[in-house]
This record gives C-alpha cells, structure tokens and sequence, in this order.
C-alpha cells in the first residue's frame, strides 16, 4: 500500500489530475459566460467542452489516466481499475482542480459578465427527478466510453478523440435539462466560487453513484473477486496500474 503512495509518480499523477480539471473548468465555464455583444450558442458550448476535454485527456493521458472527473475515477475504482487510496486522492485533487479553474476564470472576467459563473440549473419545467435520469444516461455514457476507449486489450493510443465527442453529445442534449454537468467537478466548483448550492445535489451528487454502480456490476463479469481485492488494496500489480486505465 505504502509503496504507491508514497512514489514520485503517484504524486505526479495526483497533480496532473488538479491541473487537467482546472483547466477543463476553465475553458469549459468560459464558454458559457454571457457576453452582451456574443451569447453563447448551444453548439459552441458543446465544441469548446469537446475540445477540452480532449485536450486535457491527452495533457494526462500517459500520467494518470486523464480522468479529470469524480464520476470517472468512481467508476475505475468500483471496477477495480485503481487502488482506493488513488481514487480518493485523484477525486480530492479533481474537485480542487474544479475550483480553481473556476475561480481563475471568475478573476479574469469582467464583473458585468461573471453572472453565475455557467453552473448548472434545473431548467423551470424540469423536475428534480428528470434532471437525476437524464445526468445519470448522460453520465453513464461518458464513463462507459471511458471503460471502452481505455480497455488495455485495444489500441493503447489516446483516448482524446472518443472522450472529446462523448462529452460534446452530453452537452448537446443535457444543455436543454440541467446545463449539463457529467462532471461533479464542473459543477461543484463554479457552485463554490459563487457560492449557490440549490440544486447540487441533483445534478452532481445524484447520477454518478447509481452510474458507477452499474458498471462495476459489469466489471465483475470481467474481473475476478481476487484480483479487485488485490487492487484495491494496492498489492496487485501487472506491469503498471496507470497503463491499464
């Protein structure tokens, strides 16, 4: 257990999950500010959240896994993809990343313009419960195409594209519900910086358990009780646990 935690490339890989979510934060909230003279449109949000996403999963592809999203690190621990101590590690430095990403755009923006900072809303003819099912499908899809692009039986190349487009049709359907989060980090920083917390829970709190439960349901298929044991408790190891996911 001692052994990963305290290794040079844990620590790395910790940090590079901090940097990678401040910057999706960033980019991704800028693009939602509402600038009098140029409203964003619903195609422009989702490319500039495709891009990214796809920019930082290859900025961290190769150190930590590029997850850069709770929901994601969630789901590989549930699947017995990553030790428990690096999953609650990345899913500190993720919502801190989602924090000052949040916060560096809030300092650099205009005050006329910062509003509420792009945080997710519950749209006014949108219940509680719809905004739950339709961030849990949304999510769901993004974390499955992760499980998906990242399967060390495939092409071990970056995953930057397939995680670039996942995230893009999240957005293009889930910007009408909820604005669209997939991302507890997207959601919970700006929530932070601004500091409106009314419907958090729904759109953040809610989804990625019940996801992550699902697939670590069709994980076990796949992996063995002895193995996930092992790998949770940090004494398996192949050739590398970052390079399987």
């Amino acid at each position: 257990m001692w052994k990963e935690v305290l290794s040079v490339t844990f620590y790395r890989a910790v940090f590079i999950e901090f940097l990678a979510t401040s910057i999706y934060v960033f980019f991704g909230l800028g693009s939602v500010l509402q600038w009098p003279s140029a409203l964003p449109t619903i195609l422009q949000i989702s490319i500039t959240f495709n891009l990214a996403a796809a920019t930082v999963v290859q900025i961290a592809w190769h150190v930590s896994g590029a997850h850069v999203n709770p929901a994601v690190t969630m789901a590989f621990l549930l699947g017995s993809r990553i030790s428990l101590a690096r999953a609650a590690c990345y899913m500190v430095a993720q919502l801190a990343g989602g924090i000052a990403g949040a916060a560096t755009l809030y300092g650099v923006t205009p005050a006329e313009v910062q509003g509420s900072l792009g945080i997710n809303t519950v749209r006014s003819n949108i219940t509680s419960g719809q905004a739950v099912a339709v961030e849990l499908i949304l999510t769901f899809q993004l974390v499955l195409c992760y499980f998906a692009s990242t399967d060390r039986h495939r092409n071990a190349n970056s995953p930057a594209t397939f995680i670039g487009i996942s995230v893009a049709l999240g957005h293009l359907i889930g910007i009408y519900f909820t604005g669209c989060s997939m991302n507890p980090a997207r959601s919970f920083g700006p929530a932070v910086i601004v500091n409106k917390f009314t419907v958090h829970w729904v759109i953040s709190l809610c989804p990625f358990p019940f996801c992550s439960r699902g697939l670590y349901h069709l994980k076990n298929t796949l992996v063995g009780t002895n193995i996930r044991t092992a790998i949770l408790g940090q004494t398996y190891a192949p050739s590398s646990l970052v390079s399987c996911i």
